[in-house]
């Protein structure tokens, strides 16, 4: 397999994992499992980012690496609305306390609102991947 079919292999691979990773978030709504659902939520968003990092030939090693180079590149270009970054922002904090520090309980104002958000951010960076090269 050349580089660009592996590339294309790898975006289609990480884009899906976006919307499976979205799908998760919707059962732990179901579920009020609020903590995880902003994990899943964040994944979802972090699959889409690396899907489009990767088809731009960008790479990190690190969750904030990633942040650094959508903003970089995407947000500060606009070539992503700046409400998609706030969004990535907020939901990599969330994703971060929720993980890391006890006591940290999500509920469900805090998290639904960004349930069509993320839906939204996924297409958003879905369209602009089928519009590069």
């Amino acid at each position: 397999m050349n580089n660009k079919n592996y590339l294309d292999v790898l975006v289609n691979y990480r884009l899906q994992r976006a919307n499976e990773t979205y799908s998760e978030a919707l059962l732990m709504k179901q579920e009020n499992h609020w903590n995880t659902c902003a994990n899943r939520l964040y994944y979802a968003c972090f699959y889409a980012v690396t899907a489009l990092l990767a088809k731009s030939n960008l790479s990190a090693k690190k969750h904030s690496g990633v942040k650094a180079l959508f903003n970089q590149h995407f947000i500060k270009t606009r070539k992503i609305a700046k409400d998609n970054g706030e969004l990535y922002k907020n939901l990599f904090e969330a994703r971060q306390e929720g993980d890391y520090i006890d006591f940290v309980f999500f509920f469900v104002l805090t998290i639904t609102p960004w349930i069509n958000d993320v839906k939204i951010f996924i297409d958003n960076i879905t369209k602009l991947i089928n519009s590069l090269p």
